[in-house]
């Protein structure tokens, strides 16, 4: 019996991934609950497996009397004082109880509850190794695609990928490999449900982090992201030594380190931008890939006029006004846009104004 349960116990835990002592704490458990079903909910029952032979040893706390009055609670001291010299009447023995006794549906009642405690403790196992892992870039399998979810496996666990949180001009098959960002964790009764993302900020982010060691050593910092999934990302980075130009050493010699990054992302555009705490740099920059010739700031309303030349307008502006939306995301700051010859327009209008002494 002790081998078999043994070799029970070795198989278990291998294809669990769960620790022997794990799997004899829960077998002890399971066989606890079936004696005290097969003994009518007797409370005092007892069961204890040896970590080493894996004997399996089924006991009941008794109360040594000198005459038994509750054969369920107490037993002769006469007739088991030998066995335990060192008790004395009214101490509490442990009596064994033969394990045949348990019949063969006590054993089921223990397998039962035995395989619900092993994928309670599995479900648990899980959500302990992946709660660490929120914020992280993870690599992961597509299994299959239902509605507007992809299922993905992530070391041997299904994981979801929203339809949603992928990109536009992505279309995931089956085992296509591809990295994602972890999301959020939940628990929940069927297990812990992971959720992974391709498409939010954070994703670029953790992936620049893993192609910059600069980041990492907190030489480069970012100070700020905003993206348009599928079409350009803007980051604002910042270096705490002078010697080191944050932008290149984001971008990389000849450009290997952002490329990496927007092979990944499906060619989206990525535009690395030197932090200022000027905001008129600042948002002058944040407008790349179009330059500007002047930035106008309203402090008290955080609002930005920026004139750029009539060539560049539609630069800036961006298609579909993206350009301009992902500076105001970057910066803080509001911005209007004008052209060099709508600014001269308007800046003629208020002189000839002032000269007539108009308001």
């Amino acid at each position: 019996m002790s081998k078999e349960l043994c070799n029970i116990i070795n198989q278990i835990s291998k294809e669990k991934g769960i620790s022997q002592q794990s799997i004899i704490k829960l077998l002890e458990s399971a066989l606890i609950t079936a004696a005290k079903k097969k003994f009518g909910g007797n409370p005092n029952i007892l069961v204890r497996i040896d970590t080493k032979t894996c004997e399996l040893q089924v006991l009941e706390k008794k109360k040594l009397v000198k005459n038994v009055t509750n054969k369920n609670n107490e037993v002769a001291f006469d007739e088991y004082k030998d066995l335990f010299p060192d008790k004395s009447i009214g101490d509490e023995i442990e009596v064994p109880i033969s394990v045949q006794d348990f019949g063969r549906i006590a054993a089921q009642t223990a397998k039962q509850v035995l395989l619900q405690k092993v994928r309670e403790l599995e479900k648990d196992l899980i959500y302990d190794e992946f709660k660490d892992k929120v914020g992280q870039i993870v690599t992961v399998t597509v299994n299959r695609k239902e509605k507007a979810n992809y299922y993905v496996t992530l070391k041997n666990v299904e994981a979801i990928l929203p339809q949603k949180e992928t990109l536009a001009n992505e279309n995931l098959k089956r085992g296509d490999v591809v990295k994602a960002y972890l999301v959020d964790i939940k628990k929940t009764s069927k297990g812990p449900l992971i959720f992974l993302s391709r498409s939010c900020p954070e994703f670029v982010i953790e992936l620049l982090k893993q192609e910059v060691p600069e980041i990492n050593d907190n030489i480069v910092v970012i100070k700020g992201v905003a993206r348009e999934p599928s079409e350009r990302t803007k980051i604002a980075v910042t270096s705490n030594d002078p010697a080191i130009d944050p932008v290149g050493a984001c971008v990389g010699m000849k450009g290997t380190r952002i490329q990496s990054i927007v092979r990944e992302i499906k060619g989206e555009r990525i535009d690395i931008i030197a932090w200022s705490n000027d905001p008129r740099v600042f948002i002058a920059r944040a407008l790349t890939p179009a330059t500007v010739n002047m930035v106008g700031l309203n402090e008290e309303e955080k609002t930005a006029m920026v004139v750029a030349n009539d060539e560049q307008l539609s630069l800036a502006i961006g298609k579909k006004g993206q350009n301009i939306k992902l500076a105001t995301k970057l910066t803080g700051w509001e911005i209007e846009i004008l052209s060099e010859s709508e600014y001269s327009k308007i800046r003629t209008e208020e002189l000839e104004k002032n000269f007539r002494g108009e308001k």
